[in-house]
């Protein structure tokens, strides 16, 4: 497997993860809330309350997890019978099934997902209901026993043997490295078989003999977790970025330290950072001479500080310090390495600081060298966008030849910028590197709205409506124009083929797949999400006979040049602007990059179809 591949595998696994994991942060939130307030050794105990810790962390939060997990898969009924499976998991260990519950939840979803289709028209009026409850029942019960048996076992026999290793490299004096062990344990929810079945003991001894321990601060330095944490609340996105504030407080005063895990199972990268942080702080220890004289519990920063023997608070301090500190730099560039849009926010914020009226914001051009292709796609998404803000903006696409003064925004790719503005120069320029990158869009439209904000927008009755989409023709894209299946080719080969099948069906004559190489060496027209949109030049319109579009799929992808791997070319031709309404609907589609890692191994053309012709 290729890197690229493997990192777009590895990307949609994070993604996936995450998308079990972030809809629960709340419950984390209020089961650390009640961990740190009311078991025995929290800030105010209570006996009666802390009986409520337990149930969460063994059950609430797994079952919730595997049903997310199913229903990502299989949407209501994945996430039933992913619960169900969850359950079985959960009764067959003795510690919390978070990493069974990511799996149990998915594999659930999956099943139902298949037996439904199987089913799929095989069952009598009347009695789908029936059918329905008592297969997600079944399926659910078969898959709880397999799981109860299966992954329970397996999972205390790896609890088991990371305390081994640990051991091992305690004994062996290398106790910095005890952090290539613990951290990512620490991760899967064993923080607590670590910390009390390793550490514990072995803490207990040492303060017998010199009257503190650091390995209590091993497991329990709070650095590795609040680094991570402020790493994301400075260079995080969405949800995670608002959260990490809230998960930083519950971390590192309340000692709750599985608030954090969530965050690295998002972005599985970050173990790294953790480790460097981890055995930065055993490592000042070391040096120092830092320890405590107990155990921690919870594990905050006020019972780590009570617990330093007296005078001995300082490299304490310096240890947590040291391992946060690391910790944030090595996170913040594993965050800031994934980014998606630091220059197009560049050319937002310029346009922000442009001196356009009010008034003058009435018309955004996406231009591209054809007009037909990549500026089509991004006017569809921020059509939508802007429609769904009720701005009175008129969206449309142009070639750049055909730019004109009295257009207010022009936004282009970022090698067609200057050729843009040498075309026009009143408008506004906005530079885009990935026209199907619907994040640009959403911080446009927001700057915009804010524009609008004093203003009372009757959209009905304002001369500035939003043009409505008109009638498709269904001859533009037909069922025929679509492909599956094809074999890897470099690129040239790929718009070649593509340029065949547009002849093929009488979209355009044989010179066309001249003017398309052409237009790729003018500019790429890949245009991100894994798609490509090859299409000829200006002067190629003339061999376009009708408007027509083709879509080639391609499993294994085509290579686009810098790390760009297109799984769909989606070959234009365009006589007028007839394909502008299909190109916006296959928008819509390909804004969502998991949808086309699905459609990538779809094997039923007609689904495709069906698909990117909503």
């Amino acid at each position: 497997m290729k890197s690229s591949e493997f990192k777009v595998r590895v990307q949609a696994f994070g993604r996936f993860l995450s998308g079990m994991v972030m809809p629960n942060i709340g419950v984390f939130i209020a089961w650390g809330l009640l961990t740190a307030l009311f078991i025995p050794t929290g800030w105010f105990p209570n006996e009666q309350l802390a009986k409520m810790v337990g149930p969460m962390i063994t059950y609430i939060l797994p079952l919730l997890i595997g049903y997310n997990g199913g229903k990502l898969i299989a949407g209501d009924r994945g996430a039933v019978v992913g619960a169900i499976t969850t359950v079985g998991v959960i009764c067959g260990t003795s510690i919390p099934m978070f990493i069974g519950a990511m799996i149990a939840g998915p594999v659930g979803g999956y099943v139902i997902k298949k037996f439904d289709e199987k089913m799929k028209g095989k069952i009598k009026s009347g009695f789908e209901m029936l059918v329905n409850n008592f297969s997600a029942g079944i399926v659910g019960l078969i898959l709880a026993v397999i799981f109860f048996y299966g992954v329970g076992p397996v999972v205390e026999q790896l609890n088991t043997l990371l305390g081994v290793g640990v051991n091992r490299l305690v004994q062996a004096g290398l106790l910095p490295l005890t952090s290539l062990v613990v951290e990512p344990a620490k991760v899967l929810f064993l923080n607590n078989a670590i910390n009390h079945g390793v550490f514990g003991p072995l803490g207990i001894q040492q303060v017998s003999e010199t009257g503190k321990s650091l390995f209590f601060l091993i497991e329990a330095n709070p650095g590795p977790g609040l680094g991570v944490l402020l790493a994301y609340m400075m260079f995080g996105k969405g949800a995670s970025k608002d959260s990490a504030s809230g998960a930083a407080i519950i971390h590192f005063f309340g000692g709750i330290h599985e608030i954090y895990f969530p965050y690295i199972l998002m972005k599985p990268m970050l173990i790294v950072s953790l480790v460097f942080g981890g055995m930065t702080g055993v490592f000042i220890n070391v040096l120092f001479g830092g320890g405590l004289v107990a155990p921690p519990s919870p594990g905050s920063i006020f019972a780590i500080m009570a617990l330093a023997p007296k005078g001995e608070m300082l490299p304490v301090l310096l240890s947590v310090v040291g391992a946060t500190a690391v910790t944030f730099v090595t996170a913040a560039i594993v965050l800031k390495s994934s980014k998606e849009i630091e220059e197009d926010m560049k050319s937002i914020k310029s346009f922000v600081a442009e001196s356009k009226t009010l008034e003058t914001i009435s018309r955004i051009i996406v231009a591209c060298d054809a007009g037909m292709g990549s500026s089509a796609m991004g006017a569809g998404v921020l059509r939508k966008k802007i429609e769904a803000a009720n701005l009175p903006i008129e969206v449309a696409n142009c070639s750049i030849s055909n730019l004109t003064e009295d257009m207010d925004i022009v936004i282009t790719h970022k090698d067609l910028t200057e050729r843009a503005k040498k075309t026009v120069s009143s408008p506004m320029h906005i530079s885009i590197d990935n026209f199907m990158n619907h994040k640009f869009y959403d911080h446009l439209v927001e700057n915009l709205k804010e524009r609008f904000k004093d203003v009372h927008i009757e959209i009905e009755n304002n001369e500035k409506k939003i043009v409505k989409k008109g009638s498709v023709n269904p001859d533009i894209l037909r069922k025929d124009g679509v492909l599956i299946g094809l074999e890897s080719v470099d690129k040239e080969k790929a718009i070649g083929e593509v340029a065949a099948h547009l002849e093929k069906l009488g979209y355009v004559g044989k010179g066309y797949g001249k003017y398309m190489q052409e237009r790729e060496q003018v500019s790429t027209t890949y245009i991100g999400n894994y798609v490509a949109i090859p299409h000829g030049t200006v002067d190629g319109k003339k061999e376009v006979l009708k408007s027509g579009i083709v879509i080639l799929q391609y499993p294994n992808g085509i290579d686009f040049g810098n790390g760009n791997k297109a799984y769909f070319l989606i070959g234009i031709a365009g006589k007028n602007d007839e394909h502008v309404e299909i190109i916006s609907k296959i928008a819509d589609v390909i804004e969502d990059e998991d949808e086309v890692l699905v459609l990538k191994d779809e094997r039923n053309a007609e689904k495709i179809y069906k698909t990117f012709n909503v």
